[in-house]
């Protein structure tokens, strides 16, 4: 997907990151841009530094060189609290809130900007509709009586209960069991594109990568080694894409041998 150059959301300008207790940096180097509009999926490895890229965009890590820019401002120069308060964030499970009823999760954000009961209440009900949650049904319930999937269609919509312009998402699907997951995963899709947000996603998914990204940023020991569209990603000679690509292949096949064959009688019927 081609995109302007001149309308970038997030920038890592040389970005590195360490901590004391790890000789290894675990970004190294790091060069990437986030346009307005687009999904930029982080796919790699557990251990590769995927999440904390993520953690770098909302302040919850500073880098050690280099800058993180959000919205052509360093985050250093950020309020931490302001800066995650103008960005939505979703994890496994939606990360919601036990004790707080439905409605209070998602109107969480908005009631910090302090918008009013009425203004909350209207919001609210948009976007558990948004979601496929019916308010009247949803609202007053507790996050220990929906199902996984729900509780992820919760944690999409508080994390765009505010209208933020950019959503960070670490493996937001992949507790869920796989049609579950499939289901979400396009409706995901679609509400971001129709909504116009830009998301940058983590996930160790190569399936969910190549169904979700505008581009694949393929990380290794806190590099990227690949950033690609899908398109791009699936041709690439690179080793590493070479070994998820695979992955793919054997599930396939895996998927082919346990289909039902008719046996023999039936053939001849």
């Amino acid at each position: 997907m081609a995109t302007p150059v001149d309308n970038l959301l997030v920038e890592f300008r040389n970005v590195s990151y360490s901590v004391p207790t790890n000789s290894n940096p675990i970004i190294s180097n790091l060069n990437l841009t986030v346009h307005e509009g687009e999904t930029l999926v982080l796919l790699g490895e557990s251990g590769c530094g995927k999440t904390t890229t993520l953690k770098l965009v909302n302040k919850l890590y500073l880098p050690t060189a280099g800058d993180v820019l959000v919205k052509n401002k360093p985050t250093t120069e950020w309020d931490s609290i302001a800066l995650r308060r103008s960005i939505g964030y979703v994890i496994q499970e939606g990360g919601l809130f036990p004790h707080f009823t439905i409605a209070r999760n998602v109107g969480l954000v908005p009631s910090l900007f302090k918008w009013d009961e009425q203004r909350i209440r209207s919001r609210v009900s948009e976007l558990l509709t948004m979601v496929g949650l019916e308010p009247s049904r949803f609202a007053e319930r507790y996050p220990r009586e929906l199902s996984g999937g729900q509780r992820q269609r919760i944690g999409v919509a508080r994390a765009l209960a505010a209208d933020p312009a950019l959503l960070l998402l670490d493996e937001p699907f992949g507790a869920l069991d796989p049609l579950t997951r499939l289901s979400l995963q396009k409706e995901f899709a679609q509400l971001t594109k129709k909504l116009g947000k830009t998301v940058i996603l983590v996930t160790h998914d190569v399936r969910e990568a190549l169904l979700l990204g505008d581009r694949i940023a393929l990380m290794h020991a806190g590099e990227i080694v690949v950033l690609e569209t899908p398109q791009g990603f699936v041709s690439s000679q690179n080793e590493k894409v070479k070994a998820y690509m695979d992955t793919l292949e054997v599930a396939g096949s895996r998927d082919r041998e346990n289909q039902p064959t008719p046996d023999r009688e039936e053939e001849t019927i």
